[in-house]
């Protein structure tokens, strides 16, 4: 498998830098950017965290229960105008 051949490196979650804000884990690359991947695509089974300045790519090592709790996105809150 090509992709197998393009790992850079095999990172511990533990070892890697969570964003809340973002809902992204990230871990410093080589070039100077950083490997990156979302919760989201996580908990889809995806675990190669790309860096977006070069072709270099690592393999996070979890288990789903490291993840943390999944962010519910807030019901905008409307106000109701009463007329009479």
């Amino acid at each position: 498998m090509a992709e197998e051949e393009s790992i850079y490196d095999e990172v511990e979650i533990e070892d890697c830098f969570y964003d809340e804000t973002l809902q992204i884990y990230h871990h410093p690359c080589p070039c100077g950017d950083r490997f990156e991947i979302s919760i989201s695509d996580m908990r889809d089974g995806e675990d190669i965290a790309r860096c977006p300045s070069c072709s270099l790519q690592i393999r996070i090592i979890f288990d789903a229960s490291d993840l943390p709790e999944e962010k519910k996105p807030e019901a905008p809150q409307t106000t109701a105008t009463v007329t009479a």
